[in-house]
């Protein structure tokens, strides 16, 4: 088990897995038949020596990447290079750097995307800071340039039964003002099957149930329905999520 801080990813990841980890969610590009739309997640990641960890991940239409991490007891640092899928501008390479410092329990970092294409523009520029205790873990980063402040909490009840309490709270700086909150639960009926549910503050409920079959697989059913009085016509989302690992 790695002791230093981890990645610049792991920053506000818990509290991520529980709002929005394996809900009705849709990556830009996507396949489509009839009304059903699907993509498929492949990943694999291998140590090439002690503290470095090569890594392929590919979201198949929208993105791939190559990556290099590199942990140590006080940083972890990180560098990929892949494509990124927009729907309208097709397929972008993309380069990304990303550095944390600190230990296990107060970490800093900062991610750098770079467009490495012919427009050779920054594509995002975020950082982070982090707070990790047994019971109570923390964040606030930056993102779009540091236009944007987000806090995320996540709150462990119960470590057997999994159970937990996420929140999260975004605030434009330009404008001065708080754009959205979500608050959520996760709680495991049994070793095997986990419960999680969300509620946004654009009037989005979200929930779902996941079934692990034996080790490897597991079997997601989300559902989300949007309870803003203009939009009660919509039909609510209902999605199925497989993996192996």
């Amino acid at each position: 088990m790695n002791q230093g801080p981890g990645l610049y990813f792991d920053i506000g990841k818990k509290a991520r897995d529980v709002l929005h980890k394996d809900y009705c969610q849709q990556t830009p590009i996507h396949f489509n038949y009839r009304f059903f739309n699907w993509n498929l997640d492949l990943s694999c990641e291998e140590e090439l020596v002690h503290g470095l960890k090569g890594l392929f991940a590919c979201n198949i239409p929208d993105s791939g990447k190559l990556e290099l991490r590199h942990l140590s007891r006080f940083s972890g640092f990180s560098a990929s290079i892949g494509l990124l899928g927009d729907a309208e501008k097709g397929y972008s390479p993309v380069a990304n750097l990303s550095g944390l410092i600190g230990t296990r329990i107060l970490s800093l970092g900062a991610n750098l995307a770079y467009d490495i294409s012919a427009t050779r523009t920054t594509n995002s520029l975020n950082a982070g800071l982090s707070l990790n205790t047994p019971y109570l873990v923390a964040s606030v980063t930056l993102h779009d340039y540091f236009q944007t402040l987000k806090g995320c909490c996540y709150f462990e009840v119960n470590p057997l039964t999994k159970t937990a309490i996420a929140a999260e709270v975004k605030y434009d700086l330009a404008d001065d003002e708080t754009t959205g909150v979500t608050i959520g639960a996760q709680h495991a009926l049994f070793p095997w099957t986990l419960l999680k549910a969300r509620l946004s503050s654009n009037c989005r409920v979200g929930a779902l149930i996941q079934q692990k079959l034996g080790r490897k697989f597991s079997i997601t059913v989300a559902g989300e329905v949007n309870l803003n009085e203009k939009d009660k016509e919509k039909c609510p989302k209902v999605g199925v999520y497989m993996a192996m690992k």
